[in-house]
């Protein structure tokens, strides 16, 4: 039976008739797996009114209470997150295990909102003149968003609602229409927590509804993840109509391989990183940069690796890799091989050919694939292609590594491979992007740091989730105090003054 899915405002699904639809597709089978809802205007409206009525009486809940929610959330989260892994992998395509990780760190952030009672707390100084105190308190701004993209339908929602609600905001969510069941998940186990009605909303669509969100005046600050030409459309077009933005763009990331690294751990990472949830990361590798003579010797661990991997359906426990989330973006992916090729790079893994487990025919599928002798001028290194296909560059010496890495637009994750503590830290150091690992592949910051990158990879001045997460979700108030002692010449209220 094909499923429906709709908005969730003030607490409750959307019983309105959408003028527009969109179709959900099972990424496996190529098949329209169900219908959306796009919202308009008058949706929009619907899931911002009732965020704005339920704003005070939540701001006004003490922190305790809102913990409490939050706990409650955590719990509910925690006992289906196989119910939400599997709508995850359904719709997006990724193995059940992705999944399970997607979740598992999207619970990582509730957990460090569940401290909010310690995060909100402000300063205060005594007596900063004779008699006069200055404190600091830090406030829920109100009604606050968060456009999310396809890769990660779970924990990049989580990255923001989290925090916005324990801080004090109502939010609305407009997920990626490719993959929308498991906002609408999270918002029915919110509801069962105990949050209430209008707190947490989710609107569907496409731009439609991202311009509402953007233009809306009650709307205060908006949060966004996904590809640095959108990202920059959202940063600019939000800022223009008075909001506080995090627009989180696209990536290039880079993992430089030293000639004195551990090649097997260094291929074993470049194919987990590289082809792990198809590709469809904002933290996958996706350039390899080889230092001096072992690019030969890494390729060709990285092809004997590639021949084991098992390509299949996402609820198949067999599989380590899944479809592509659509067709059309299987082929713009697919594409690259061929421009590749074209302007000159060596194509030693032909995805278009990997064996299939399902051994069928529909889906939107593209195994691993590996472009050797990439150089930067080519199409396949400039763009963010999003997808299982690796590019493997040759420098001559780290120096040479480190000036290619730097002089890429993208800012976002990088990785550095060796033995050389020394090469590790200068690497770390002199490297101009956000996020970094040390024989770490994908660099992802626990919940109590903060995710975000440099360059084109951030629009704004907060990364996502962490202390600054914290800040984006809240406004500083001062308060300059003076009271008037009645037993030492004030103004007599009727107080005691013998204690």
């Amino acid at each position: 039976m094909s499923k429906h899915v709709t908005h969730w405002i003030d607490g409750k699904p959307f019983a309105g008739t959408a003028e527009r639809r969109g179709d959900i597709y099972n990424p496996a089978t190529g098949e329209v797996a169900g219908t959306v809802d796009f919202a308009g205007a008058a949706e929009v409206d619907a899931a911002v009114a009732a965020a704005r009525a339920a704003f005070p009486a939540w701001r006004d809940t003490s922190v305790t209470k809102r913990a409490a929610v939050l706990f409650r959330f955590r719990e509910l989260l925690h006992a289906n997150r196989e119910k939400l892994a599997r709508t995850i992998s359904a719709e997006h395509g990724k193995v059940v295990s992705d999944a399970f990780g997607e979740v598992s760190r999207g619970l990582e952030v509730v957990e460090f909102a569940c401290g909010i009672p310690h995060l909100l707390k402000g300063g205060y100084s005594e007596n900063v003149s004779t008699k006069v105190d200055a404190y600091s308190i830090l406030q829920p701004l109100g009604v606050v968003a968060g456009i999310t993209p396809f890769n990660f339908p779970a924990m990049v929602p989580m990255w923001m609602f989290p925090i916005a609600i324990a801080c004090g905001n109502t939010f609305v969510l407009k997920p990626s229409e490719k993959d929308p069941s498991a906002a609408v998940l999270l918002a029915e186990l919110w509801a069962e927590a105990g949050l209430p009605e209008g707190v947490f909303n989710v609107v569907h669509g496409d731009k439609a509804a991202v311009d509402g969100i953007l233009e809306h005046d009650d709307v205060k600050a908006v949060s966004f993840v996904g590809s640095t030409p959108i990202a920059r459309y959202i940063y600019e077009t939000a800022a223009r109509h008075g909001k506080r933005v995090q627009a989180l763009g696209g990536a290039k990331n880079h993992m430089v391989v030293l000639p004195d690294a551990d090649l097997d751990l260094a291929a074993d990472a470049a194919v987990s990183a590289g082809f792990g949830s198809a590709g469809e990361r904002c933290m996958a590798i996706s350039a390899v940069v080889a230092v001096e003579s072992i690019a030969d010797d890494l390729v060709e661990r990285v092809k004997d690796r590639v021949a084991r991997l098992r390509v299949g359906p996402g609820d198949d426990e067999r599989s380590e890799m899944g479809p592509l989330v659509t067709g059309p973006h299987r082929d713009k992916v697919a594409s690259y091989l061929e421009s590749g090729v074209r302007e000159g790079a060596t194509l030693a893994i032909d995805g278009r050919v990997h064996p299939v487990l399902s051994g069928e025919n529909g889906g939107f599928w593209l195994g691993p694939s590996l472009l050797d002798h990439v150089t930067p001028e080519m199409g396949c290194y400039r763009d963010e292609i999003f997808g299982p296909v690796l590019s493997l560059l040759r420098a001559p010496t780290y120096d040479a590594a480190l000036d290619l890495v730097n002089a890429n637009p993208y800012g976002n994750g990088t990785a550095i491979f060796t033995n050389d503590g020394g090469a590790a830290r200068r690497f770390q150091n002199e490297v101009e992007v956000g996020m970094v690992g040390i024989n770490v592949p994908i660099p992802v910051p626990m919940a109590f740091y903060s995710f975000g990158g440099w360059k084109s990879s951030l629009f704004g001045d907060s990364h996502a989730h962490g202390t600054e997460g914290v800040h984006f979700y809240t406004r500083t108030k001062a308060v300059t105090a003076r009271w008037l002692d009645p037993s030492h010449g004030g103004v007599n209220l009727g107080f005691p003054t013998n204690g």
